[in-house]
């Protein structure tokens, strides 16, 4: 079943005007509070989105790669506590993850917006940005922002003979 979805997964960028339920969103948040963390700690919390003017104004995070985020129904920010883990990266991202292939399980379409490391323009980072408009607690980092919705595209699951297998070294690398 999962291999199922992990091919089945596409990055979705335009949604249907329809709202995701209420059990579709709490099992999404469910999925990424069921996600691995290193030696326990859970340093990520996450913001569920779903004010279209925050949407709007979340899709203005960075100048690209964002923008899609307006017209999508739900939004969510993954942060985390860099002060709690040093592996508070890994720790966002496999959570982020986890949502994306929860979203393709429940029907949704879903695309990950990279947020750490981006800027929001010239002179700010785009997660200093999110974290005032969602007045995120001091110490909040973001590393992504999730967005979801029904998809209002189709794209066919990249094709096995598509994938990339010499990037794959048995033992040691270059060996095939």
């Amino acid at each position: 079943m999962l291999g199922a979805l992990i091919e089945k997964r596409r990055s979705i960028r335009k949604y249907k005007r329809q709202p995701v339920e209420a059990e579709k969103v709490d099992a999404l948040v469910e999925a990424a509070l069921r996600a691995p963390s290193s030696r326990g700690i859970n340093p990520w919390e996450f913001v569920v989105v779903t004010d279209r003017g925050l949407l709007e104004k979340l899709s203005k995070a960075k100048p690209h790669g964002a923008a899609f985020l307006k017209d999508a129904p739900l939004g969510i920010v993954v942060c985390a506590d860099p002060s709690k883990s040093d592996m508070w990266v890994e720790d966002a991202s496999i959570a982020s993850a986890f949502i994306l292939l929860e979203a393709e399980s429940l029907g949704l379409g879903a695309c990950w917006i990279q947020i750490r490391g981006r800027m929001h323009d010239d002179h700010e980072p785009a997660s200093p940005y999110i974290s005032e408009l969602l007045n995120l607690r001091a110490g909040l980092e973001v590393e992504s922002v999730i967005a979801l919705g029904y998809p209002d595209e189709m794209k066919a699951p990249h094709r096995r003979e598509e994938l990339r297998f010499e990037k794959v070294h048995h033992n040691v690398y270059g060996a095939r």
